[in-house]
């Protein structure tokens, strides 16, 4: 009786402690990250649900937007055709949106991938938030940096990649500082951003576990350019690429109006 107390106690440790383990090596998709508790939300037009972090002055969601609606209930366009996407892009003002290998388990993860047209019409986020301007977005560069988010600790230069990306999901680099290095050490700011790829201007996905690439609402609607932000896990920065082509398809993260 005694000997099958003691097997019983040893098996019932083991079971916890199994319990406890999880997570996954770069390169993997992650899991959906959630916010802690308490932190205010805020639902667009499907219904979706968004944790949300004050960062600074600011207020951003911690997910990308998931929406298949404009925030006056019109339809966006699901474009799964590279063809279509390319055509939809560039020779109309269409707007569409995607998930990344037109897989619906993706979206759950990284959200919705959307072309310019989109953004352009100031309609995608709630009501109370809209697409950030490049300007907002130094706003963030400036106060993660400024308040010692840089990987070193310094307070110049621009090294924030590692503090705005989530802790796992990407490729893994060598490199100190690198997003794709330590990973465990990222997501200091919580803004939780994960590696979801893109849509390139020829209507294919790529980069995933690699990138994320954010649009800014700055741009012209006519020339179909716009600035977006890329973090890479071979790079320590969060990256500007001005005039960007539109016809490409990056996601999307809000900030409170």
């Amino acid at each position: 009786m005694k000997k099958t107390v003691i097997v019983l106690f040893l098996t019932l440790i083991l079971a916890v402690s199994l319990a406890g383990c999880g997570g996954g090596s770069g390169g993997e998709s992650p899991d959906k990250p959630t916010g802690p508790t308490g932190t205010m939300t805020v639902t667009d037009i499907d219904g979706n649900v968004y944790h949300t972090i004050t960062i600074g002055s600011q207020t951003w969601m911690k997910e990308n937007l998931r929406t298949t609606k404009y925030n006056d209930g019109v339809a966006i366009s699901n474009i799964t055709d590279a063809t279509a996407w390319w055509q939809t892009s560039v020779s109309t003002t269409i707007g569409a949106y995607c998930n990344y290998n037109n897989n619906a388990a993706n979206a759950n993860v990284y959200g919705k991938i959307y072309n310019w047209n989109v953004v352009s019409t100031g309609k995608l986020c709630p009501p109370g938030w809209h697409v950030p301007t490049n300007d907002e977005w130094d706003v963030l560069q400036n106060y993660l940096i400024a308040n010692g988010y840089n990987y070193d600790n310094t307070t110049t230069g621009n090294k924030i990649g590692k503090s705005l990306a989530y802790t796992s999901g990407w490729n893994t680099s060598s490199e100190t500082g690198d997003v794709g290095n330590n990973q465990i050490s990222n997501n200091s700011s919580g803004f939780t951003a994960l590696p979801g790829g893109y849509r390139d201007d020829n209507g294919v996905f790529d980069a995933l576990g690699r990138n994320c690439f954010f649009w800014t609402s700055t741009g012209t609607s006519s020339s179909k350019y716009a600035n977006y932000k890329n973090i890479s896990y071979l790079a320590s920065d969060l990256y500007t690429n001005y005039m960007a082509c539109g016809y490409c398809g990056f996601y999307v993260r809000c900030i409170k109006d």
